[in-house]
């Protein structure tokens, strides 16, 4: 299925000269939606993963759906002061600045194999910064999945050797 037709580019959005790719006709379509995550799931049915995260907020979208199609736990990674019990946090550089995510102390176990999910692969910041926080916590990173790479910027070069799957890419 062509997905690419769901994904609507917004010109100068949040600022001039970005072109924001806007994923929401996709989730509105029944059709777009389900073969967004049969097509992801497919790619991991048979790697054993254990739990699906996802970071807020698109993260938890395709991350929920994504974990109930695999039989997974989903754990949610979240801005630091979001989660309400014992955490563990990972920082990470943004182009100006740095930025945190945080996970629950008993998210992940050394016998989770972790599938790490969002809508957009960029500069690969984030993605990296799930990465380590399962790693911190001694499970297995099964790969990364996301609707769309934004190609030009090479975040695939900061996720190292695991699996990356991308459904639409974007030179």
């Amino acid at each position: 299925m062509d997905l690419e037709r769901y994904i609507r580019d917004i010109h100068d959005f949040p600022k001039e000269g970005i072109v924001f790719k806007d994923i929401t006709p996709l989730l509105a379509s029944p059709e777009g939606f389900r073969a967004a995550i049969d097509t992801i799931a497919i790619a991991y049915e048979n790697v054993g993963v254990t739990k699906v995260m996802g970071a807020e907020a698109r993260g938890f979208i395709f991350g929920g759906a994504l974990a109930y199609r695999l039989g997974a736990g989903f754990v949610p990674a979240r801005k630091p002061g979001k989660l309400p019990w014992d955490t563990t946090s990972h920082t990470y550089d943004l182009e100006y600045g740095t930025d945190s995510l945080e996970v629950h102390t008993d998210a992940f176990g050394p016998s989770d194999v972790v599938l790490i999910v969002d809508d957009v692969l960029a500069t690969g910041g984030t993605a990296a910064a799930k990465a380590a926080l399962v790693g911190k916590m001694g499970a297995t990173v099964a790969g990364f999945a996301f609707l769309i790479e934004l190609d030009f910027l090479g975040g695939r070069e900061k996720l190292g050797e695991p699996k990356i799957v991308s459904l639409i890419h974007v030179d």
